[in-house]
């Protein structure tokens, strides 16, 4: 999966196919305010409403959102020192939020890197602003 150039629709329709849900099925869960076209448009978006997109999620059973949040975790810079967070309170706060960010695609998504020889310890580092011992560890569990 591509997480920096996300299609969201793609993404719906690959799910769509590996739970084997009938087109059926999707029109009554989206109360027959979609006909089979439509859901078609929707698999070939790039992208859709959320509240569309939180729809899509439950009948799923699959977090959508999961997928922007990831993209914003590797591809957002870091904030740089700003007054904003010079208190010793928000700095805490934002460490905490930090530490515990990285989940089950991310770490698969940047092994998988690592591995496959796209990219060095040192490029993910520097990328994506993961510290070298953090990825180090992740490999090790792999």
């Amino acid at each position: 999966m591509n997480l920096k150039d996300i299609h969201i629709g793609q993404s719906i329709r690959e799910r769509v196919l590996e739970l084997n849900i009938s087109i059926e099925r999707i029109c009554k869960f989206m109360h027959y305010n979609y006909n089979e076209s439509e859901i078609e448009e929707m698999y070939n978006s790039k992208s859709i409403d959320c509240d569309l997109l939180l729809r899509w999620s439950k009948l799923l059973e699959y977090d959508f959102f999961r997928l922007y949040v990831e993209h914003l975790i590797l591809y957002s810079p870091m904030p740089k020192n700003s007054s904003v967070h010079t208190s010793n309170f928000s700095t805490k706060r934002n460490l905490a939020f930090r530490k515990n960010i990285y989940t089950k695609e991310i770490k698969d998504f940047i092994i998988n890197k690592i591995k496959s020889g796209s990219m060095t310890h040192s490029e993910v580092t520097a990328t994506y602003n993961i510290p070298k011992t953090t990825v180090c560890r992740w490999i090790v569990k792999s």
